[in-house]
């Protein structure tokens, strides 16, 4: 399998590789146009704030190419709200690949959102072998609100998205490659897909 992690300067690659690595698969870091084409999936990262990422993305015109991209495409955390049309954080215009908002968090509870929370209302392949209220990673301070793209949902204090799913692009909010042996599950059943 030709596996590419998009490589644009604001995703955290390297834990990535290693969740990759201890499924036994190799992939191949690139922001290269035709190296993405050609991948058989897409895995896309991502950390840190809004607008930067974005300026990161246009600066090498992957602005452009994600969009266009129809093989399976995997968008984690930042790279989730990345694929989302407007961030409340910065003001921020993103890909425009999901038609939805990202929105900061209004609640007295701790900002960022960070820890174990569980996973629920799970529709999708990407959660075969999962079970309802497994727990996976997060760390954010803006969130999806649901939709019908949701694909799973959690709750902090009130329900949100943690998993989209538009046509080939998949995306969590939670760090699948952080969220121990649910994690891996959920990586190699995007791998399978």
């Amino acid at each position: 399998m030709n596996l590419v992690i998009v490589d644009y300067k604001a995703g955290n690659v390297q834990s990535v590789l290693f969740a990759l690595e201890r499924l036994g698969v190799q992939a191949t870091l690139s922001c290269d146009f035709e190296t993405i084409k050609a991948a058989d999936k897409v895995i896309f990262p991502g950390v840190g704030e809004a607008s930067s990422a974005m300026a990161q993305l246009r600066s090498r015109n992957l602005d452009k190419l994600l969009p266009t991209l129809e093989q399976p495409f995997f968008g984690v955390c930042l790279g989730m709200q990345l694929l989302c049309e407007h961030s409340e954080e910065g003001d921020t215009e993103m890909l425009g690949i999901i038609p939805l908002p990202v929105k900061r968090f209004e609640t007295d509870l701790k900002v960022p959102h960070m820890g174990w929370n569980q996973l629920e209302k799970l529709t999708s392949p990407l959660f075969e072998g999962i079970a309802e209220g497994e727990y996976a990673y997060y760390v954010h301070s803006y969130y999806v609100p649901l939709s019908a793209y949701t694909i799973a949902q959690t709750s902090y204090p009130e329900p949100f998205s943690a998993a989209l799913q538009y046509k080939n692009f998949y995306a969590a909010q939670f760090h699948p490659e952080k969220s121990s042996a649910a994690g891996s599950q959920i990586l190699k059943n995007f791998l399978t897909l």
